[in-house]
């Protein structure tokens, strides 16, 4: 049995929205290309049938990708996360003790978090050491590049689920 994974509402319609376009409107539409540049002969030499393929290939992989990240989701409401410690879904701020700078983070699952958008996977080093920890507490953690040290300064609830 595969461990479920914790992901926002958000992310879990995101994805789910990204399935249904790859599904319905460009998997057909790689599908229609294929079948026409198979028509025109020598499979061999026709770059819009091998790049069809490639791009069918890819498409059909990202679909199985998609359906595996949803069957094993557990969807969290991140509007109701409780906000007396770090937790999923919360949008806590650091001090990075290290470099003396402010960071943002919210805390979500590794199928939705994106480091340029502010985000952090509960699962990563950082964002599992997070977790659990009070504003005012401090905490360090190791990674690759070596020991970083932080302050929790804020915890809030987010406002999207």
């Amino acid at each position: 049995m595969i461990d479920p994974v914790p992901i926002s509402q958000t992310g879990y319609s995101r994805l789910k929205e990204e399935l249904e376009r790859l599904e319905k409107t460009e998997l057909p539409a790689v599908m229609q290309r294929v079948a026409e540049a198979r028509e025109m002969g020598d499979l061999k030499e026709n770059g819009e049938y091998i790049s069809g393929r490639e791009q069918q290939g890819f498409i059909v992989g990202r679909i199985r990708e998609l359906k595996g990240m949803l069957s094993r989701s557990d969807i969290v409401d991140c509007t109701k996360a409780e906000t007396d410690h770090a937790a999923f879904g919360t949008i806590v701020t650091l001090m990075d003790l290290d470099r003396n700078q402010k960071v943002t983070y919210q805390l979500l699952g590794p199928d939705e978090a994106d480091s340029d958008s502010g985000s952090i996977s509960v699962q990563s080093p950082i964002g599992g050491a997070i977790l659990g920890h009070s504003v005012g507490e401090k905490f360090s953690v190791t990674i690759p590049r070596g020991d970083r040290h932080f302050e929790v300064l804020d915890i809030k609830r987010s406002d999207v689920p």
